[in-house]
């Protein structure tokens, strides 16, 4: 093999910074309790600092990786990224002076990691680049960024025509279990616009994994993106670095002046991740169960998305999964709050087979009417008139009891109604263009 002289430099300056980080001598504690999955440890607590590294020694030549997440008296509290089966009182607990992050490359373009940045997929390591990106980075100032730009093409109807979305923007889907909102992450990452994607699977069901890669993003969608994996059985430290992960990947593609569509699954396992770490440290229980860090997190790690200082952008799309349907629980709550616009997907709709379950009239994209086509807003405007009137009427509509003439918004808006529902209803594997999903919107308004 043979490299070019560009590639060449690029390699040396990477493993000069990999040197350069290096101590120049071991500094270690001891583990002196273990409750659960707290480590207490004891020793040069003045060299340890909260978010660095710890590496507690398990076995000889074994070394389980963790977290300091807090301090109580003259004892570091720590948290593993893995089992801590061989742990003993008085082993020996390595400080590790690098700052936690990692350094990605266009090398890493076809790539599954996991929430540590180490390769998952057996295609050999990771390439290294020069710069490290943190996993706790801050984010853009907001004097010095970029406005949103252009509308960016998802490739499905019922987010193109009714909820376009521009890029550098950051929208919600807002859905409970089982109604579909994975499917319509893997349609927007299979036909969105875009230069790179990165995928963060956070929390996500172990089965669930290798049907997204092979069907829902085939050859094609992998090639082009970066997935990042942290399963529901893996640690609460390593399900919430992978969201951590996910941005900085991204952040390392839009400084490379690319349109990056950052995907994360989800940010509500995030928030439990974070709910487990702060409980373990002492936290108090706050909102249904939620410590106060995970309120002050969520803004820290949703910010890191949107335009950046130069030409690139972030535009992320980030699902909510409410629990028990209450789209008002505290986690969407304050995600809705934070983000661009949200995606509402309903049970009732998925309940009678229209997939994507989207409910356009309780879904917002703050971008309107800016980002729409202009020569098709008026259509978009009596598309969703016809959806309201439709909607504050349906009971009696089904029940029998409406008599037609009653009202002609009532009367057009039943006519319209089979034609929008179809218009809205769309296969996973069907991808249409925002300028035809314009154009088939404005033909049923007669426009």
């Amino acid at each position: 093999m043979t490299w070019s002289s560009t590639e060449t430099q690029r390699r040396l300056q990477a493993l000069a910074a990999e040197v350069g980080e290096i101590a120049e001598f071991e500094t270690h504690g001891r583990v002196a309790t273990v409750r659960g999955l707290l480590v207490e440890i004891a020793g040069p607590v003045y060299a340890m600092k909260i978010g660095g590294r710890i590496g507690i020694e398990a076995a000889p030549g074994r070394e389980i990786p963790c977290e300091i997440i807090g301090f109580s008296g003259d004892r570091a509290l720590a948290m593993p990224f893995g089992n801590l089966e061989g742990v003993r009182k008085g082993a020996r607990a390595f400080v590790r002076t690098a700052e936690p992050g990692v350094r990605p490359t266009r090398g890493w373009l076809g790539r599954v990691v996991n929430g540590l940045g180490e390769p998952i997929d057996g295609k050999g390591p990771l390439p290294a680049g020069p710069r490290l990106y943190p996993f706790r980075a801050d984010p853009p100032p907001a004097h010095g960024r970029q406005r949103v730009g252009e509308p960016i093409d998802l490739g499905v109807r019922a987010i193109d025509a009714f909820l376009t979305c521009c890029r550098g923007q950051r929208m919600g889907i807002f859905a409970g279990s089982g109604v579909g909102k994975s499917v319509l992450l893997s349609m927007l990452a299979r036909n969105a616009r875009a230069d790179v994607a990165v995928i963060g699977l956070v929390g996500e069901r172990g089965r669930e994994v290798q049907e997204f890669l092979v069907e829902d993003l085939g050859p094609e969608g992998l090639a082009r993106s970066v997935v990042i994996v942290a399963t529901s059985d893996e640690p609460a430290l390593v399900r919430k670095q992978a969201a951590y992960l996910t941005l900085s990947v991204a952040e390392y593609f839009r400084d490379e002046d690319l349109d990056v569509l950052c995907m994360m699954d989800s940010v509500t396992r995030f928030a439990m991740a974070q709910r487990d770490v702060g409980l373990a440290s002492g936290e108090p229980p706050a909102q249904k169960g939620y410590t106060p860090t995970v309120f002050s997190e969520l803004p820290r790690l949703l910010e890191r998305a949107g335009p950046g200082l130069g030409r690139g952008a972030i535009t992320g799309l980030f699902t909510v999964l409410v629990d028990g349907d209450d789209h008002n629980e505290p986690v969407a709550d304050a995600v809705r709050a934070i983000l661009d616009g949200h995606i509402v997907m309903e049970r009732a709709i998925a309940d009678r087979g229209r997939y994507p379950a989207i409910n356009v009239l309780k879904s917002v994209s703050r971008t309107m009417p800016r980002s729409a086509d202009p020569v098709y807003w008026p259509a978009i405007q009596r598309a969703r008139q016809a959806m309201a009137a439709y909607s504050d009427m349906e009971e009696l509509i089904r029940l029998g009891a409406y008599r037609a003439g009653s009202s002609p918004e009532v009367d057009e808006a039943i006519a319209l109604h089979p034609e929008l529902e179809a218009f809205l209803n769309q296969r996973k594997e069907d991808a249409t263009p925002m300028a035809e999903s314009y154009a088939r919107l404005a033909a049923i308004m007669g426009q």
